[in-house]
């Protein structure tokens, strides 16, 4: 069941989200749950296109944030609110646990005022152990570990996925995606506000400002100077499904004060990574990986876990994170101007982003935005899955049986179907790019990056995404 979208009265949305990353559609799905015209904006052709895309895809419990502020509050909610999410729309996650591993004194000494910090935030299950437990766990990590802290229920998920369930689930509901709408200029009417964009003028009573790397541009044409968002760059490795074995929990740094340091987790296609580093840059196009951040990573990952540098890298990636100077998540209301600002939401956007929604809505309630629950909403959307912990398309004997097209597998690989790439082009929130038909499906991700498969796949997305509409941009064109 798809819902009727609701058609803006007099030209004007009741409120329009920028950014399509996993916050602004988590908020665009929150507020289409009630009587609202909402339209969500976003710069680049697909949903989940920029700073979501390259999350390390860890469902944070929060044990680590800062106790007592909004960030603490919102990971712990979001944690809760994104796993019944995920089970309800069938987004891969796998509860993995995670331990963070000490290799000097000073991280040993830190461990338990991680612990402290940890319960100071309402999560009681972390444990202190030894060296002698920490091998028995992780036999193959580097020689040298002084001890541990657990955090068991820390998870791995599709970040992907993620954002385009929350997208899906708001057009669903009606709300409408207006994809390549660049907010280039803005006019604060009585009545109105007037988004010029690159698509076209958009005009809506309140506007949120969820846009991540641009949100601080967004918030200067409001007339504002609150922060500045500093790209962080952060370069990873993905090593070979073979490696899997060497890491069956996420592992952890601990903290010290020369930042977070770099992690080793399995994902959920069945991969191992190493990374991120932290590089701050002021090109925030600069997804490019760097010779010294490859250097960076394997020096660390030979101290880490030296088995793990045997294998086989499949692929390596940056991405850029929208850091700010202010500690916490800046969420700031401005009534004269009808705006809520949503800034400086680090990678625990990915965990908070329903949470954030339900605070955004909260905050525009409060404001006097007129809301009324809607009487019936669709059902979540159940996705395809794409990760390794069920059953995928081409392990599915009935599924074949009823559709070929499932048994025909187009990308080697990661073993994907010639059905699933279909059923990319032609979903509510279709793939439009390559790019966007690789974070649906997988296509052409693992070994040989598309070198085997790539004539292919591209033959069989072109076949599709032409006669079905792949180009409409809105939930009101349907």
């Amino acid at each position: 069941m798809t819902a009727t979208p609701h058609r803006p009265h007099d030209g004007v949305f009741d409120v329009a989200v920028i950014g399509g990353g996993i916050v602004g559609a988590a908020i665009a799905r929150e507020l289409s749950g009630y009587d609202l015209a909402v339209a969500l904006l976003e710069a680049r052709d697909d949903v989940g296109d920029g700073t979501s895309k390259a999350n390390t895809a860890i469902l944070h419990t929060g044990f680590d944030a800062k106790p007592g502020t909004l960030e603490s509050e919102l990971v712990a909610r979001g944690y809760r609110l994104l796993g019944a999410y995920a089970e309800a729309t069938g987004i891969p996650v796998e509860r993995t646990g995670a331990v963070l591993v000490a290799w000097t004194g000073e991280e040993l000494d830190a461990l338990p005022g991680l612990k402290e910090k940890a319960e100071a935030n309402g999560y009681e299950h972390c444990r202190l152990f030894g060296p002698d437990e920490v091998y028995r766990d992780l036999p193959d990590l580097g020689q040298g570990a002084l001890g541990g802290l657990t955090v068991p229920d820390e998870a791995i998920i599709c970040t992907w996925t993620t954002n385009l369930a929350l997208a899906t689930d708001a057009q669903q509901r009606g709300a409408t995606i207006l994809l390549r709408h660049a907010v280039t200029g803005i006019d604060a009417g009585h009545e109105a506000t007037t988004l010029h964009t690159a698509g076209g003028d958009v005009r809506a009573r309140w506007v949120v400002n969820a846009a991540g790397l641009g949100a601080d541009h967004v918030d200067r044409l409001l007339g504002h100077d609150r922060f500045t968002v500093t790209p962080r760059r952060g370069e990873l490795f993905v090593f070979d499904k073979l490696a899997r074995p060497l890491a069956n929990k996420i592992i952890l740094p601990v903290p010290s004060s020369r930042g977070k340091g770099v992690l080793i987790a399995p994902t959920v296609y069945g991969n191992v990574m190493l990374g991120p580093t932290a590089e701050d840059l002021t090109d925030r196009t600069a997804t490019a990986t760097s010779e010294e951040g490859f250097d960076f990573l394997l020096t660390k990952g030979a101290r880490l876990m030296p088995r793990l540098l045997t294998e086989e890298v499949t692929a390596s990636y940056a991405g850029l994170r929208a850091s700010i100077d202010h500690p916490d998540y800046l969420i700031e209301t401005d009534r004269s101007q009808r705006y809520v600002l949503v800034g400086g939401i680090r990678s625990t956007g990915l965990t908070a982003g329903m949470a954030i929604a339900e605070h955004v809505r909260g905050r525009l309630a409060d404001a006097g935005l007129a809301m009324r629950a809607r009487e019936s909403l669709p059902e979540p959307p159940r996705m395809p899955n794409i990760g390794e912990a069920s059953p995928r398309p081409y392990q599915d004997a009935g599924l074949i049986a009823r559709d070929r097209a499932y048994g025909t597998v187009a990308c080697f690989c990661e073993r994907v179907t010639e059905g699933e790439i279909r059923d990319a082009c032609h979903a509510a929130v279709p793939a439009r790019t390559l790019d966007g038909l690789r974070r649906r499906t997988r296509a052409m991700n693992g070994r040989c990056q598309g070198f085997y498969c790539g004539a292919a796949v591209a033959a069989l997305y072109e076949q599709h995404h032409t006669h079905d509409g792949c180009h409409h941009h809105s939930g009101d064109d349907r």
